[in-house]
């Protein structure tokens, strides 16, 4: 992906972060990849396909997730960042 279409993107989950339906999702503190409950300074937004990868910002493709979630997965997608833990768990405990 090139450099503007990133900066685009980042610019829109700005905007998506201060919307009401973001910090609806907030509110309820829940992480939608470990499911753990979190106070919502604790949480962050994950993009699920993420913008490196040709992913966009918007409603569809953004998750809740605590940061060690989010640092976990990084440019993978959930499905990618599962099966490696499932495939290679010590990798994946570092």
């Amino acid at each position: 992906m090139d450099d503007a279409f990133k900066k685009r993107e980042r610019e829109k989950a700005r905007a998506l972060r201060k919307s009401r339906w973001w910090q609806t999702k907030l509110q309820a503190g829940l992480c939608d990849y470990c499911g753990e409950h979190f106070h919502r300074d604790e949480l962050t937004m994950d993009h699920i396909v993420p913008v490196a990868r040709g992913g966009r910002s918007v409603k569809g493709n953004v998750a809740v997730c605590c940061k060690e979630c989010n640092t976990s997965k990084k440019t993978s997608t959930p499905a990618e960042d599962l099966l490696s833990r499932i495939f290679d768990p010590v990798s994946s405990e570092e």
